[in-house]
């Protein structure tokens, strides 16, 4: 079975990387560390889950907002280097932002770290930051960067 078909018995469609927003790489390998640039909850090039989370967006919104941007991080990561080469995830940072009462951060990020795990098995293990901030671009509620490493 190849990785595809695994995301999908999983319940999950691997989505085509979107372009960069600028003048950088989405994905940039130096040495054997992976950088990947902030991924969106993007699909199909619609911008999905916009505004605050705890005024416009729920938490359960943020979840999944979160579990998209992941979805988009580990579609970068399979069809630019190839998740057989990854010896793992090493961090996550995790950006959101969101009305000042609103404090589910930790549980808006666990949709990003349980797909993670769920997609990459042990290879998904990582330890992560959170973020709370004033505005991301185009009012994504929420945004994903990551580091891996190669397998040598």
């Amino acid at each position: 079975m190849n990785f595809n078909e695994f995301a999908l018995s999983k319940g999950f469609e691997l989505l085509q990387p979107s372009t960069p927003g600028g003048a950088y790489q989405s994905v940039n390998i130096r040495g054997n560390i992976i950088y990947l640039a902030i991924q969106f909850p993007i699909k199909d090039g619609e911008y999905l889950f916009q505004g605050r989370l705890g005024k416009e967006l729920s938490t359960a919104d943020g979840y999944k907002a979160m579990q998209l941007a992941a979805l988009n991080a580990v579609s970068q990561l399979h069809y630019k280097v190839g998740i057989d080469r990854l010896e793992g995830i090493n961090h996550i940072d995790a950006y959101f932002q969101a009305s000042e009462t609103w404090d589910d951060g930790p549980k808006v990020v666990d949709g990003a770290s349980e797909l993670l795990l769920t997609l990459l098995g042990t290879k998904g293990t990582h330890s992560r930051a959170i973020f709370g901030v004033h505005h991301l671009p185009r009012n994504f509620s929420v945004g994903l960067t990551l580091t891996a490493t190669l397998d040598r």
